[in-house]
């Protein structure tokens, strides 16, 4: 966070600095491990939605992959996504920050915390555009893993706290009138009828992504995936 004051720093943002070196210091016996273990899905969690009545038409959409895709090798590789939205945090601008961490096989890949690029005037709002941000990100990430030969035959599972969001985006039935995240709301829900992503609910406490939206941060927060790896912030 400290990123977006490069262009104007005062002494407050240096102290902030030294206060994250001397975090690193502290805490230099930490590591990330990389564990292939593969993910387990909790039962009764990301279950298969029927879209066939769905708006989407009863063909639904396929996912289109190029035809000199290379064969699969090796295991299955298991992607889930935890994924969160600050609403109005910024004092300034009031605008929200979007946080969302990737796993691959239950270590961490990729995390993002960045500033929306608009205001937006609800959670719901802000919670959906992060969702749609997290999704334009796996969507990428599965078709590099499918071009370098890696076997990604599972949708991405995607964990949020916004049960609005999460009822808007798995449920056929749903609709949306408010045109403003219209373009999010179609856009994942037709990764879900691709079967690209589920979405399923998380409890906010155990949202890993909660870590990327928050500038101080002071619960520890156990991954309920890895179960013997807890997050830290400062």
């Amino acid at each position: 966070m400290l990123s977006s004051h490069l262009a104007l720093p005062r002494e407050g943002h240096l102290e902030q600095a030294f206060h994250i070196f001397a975090y690193l210091k502290e805490h230099h016996n930490a590591a990330m491990v990389f564990d292939p273990t593969e993910w387990n899905i909790p039962q009764g969690d990301f279950v298969k939605q029927d879209w066939n009545y769905s708006i989407y038409g009863c063909d639904g959409l396929e996912v289109d992959l190029p035809d000199d895709m290379p064969k699969p090798l090796g295991n299955m590789m298991r992607m889930h996504v935890y994924v969160d939205s600050d609403h109005a945090g910024d004092e300034i601008t009031r605008r929200s920050r979007t946080g969302f961490v990737v796993f691959l096989n239950g270590a961490p890949i990729y995390w993002f915390s960045k500033r929306q690029t608009s205001c937006e005037t609800s959670t719901f709002g802000s919670e959906f555009i992060a969702m749609k941000t997290a999704c334009d990100y796996v969507k990428g990430l599965r078709y590099k893993l499918r071009m370098m030969g890696i076997a990604v035959p599972e949708p991405t599972y995607i964990y949020g706290d916004n049960q609005s969001v999460l009822a808007n985006t798995g449920n056929p039935g749903s609709t949306l009138k408010k045109k403003s995240s219209a373009v999010a709301y179609h856009f994942v829900r037709e990764g879900c009828v691709r079967d690209e992503w589920r979405t399923d609910y998380i409890n906010t406490h155990f949202n890993v992504a909660d870590l990327f939206t928050k500038p101080s941060h002071y619960r520890v927060v156990p991954n309920d995936g890895v179960t013997s790896r807890v997050y830290f912030t400062m």
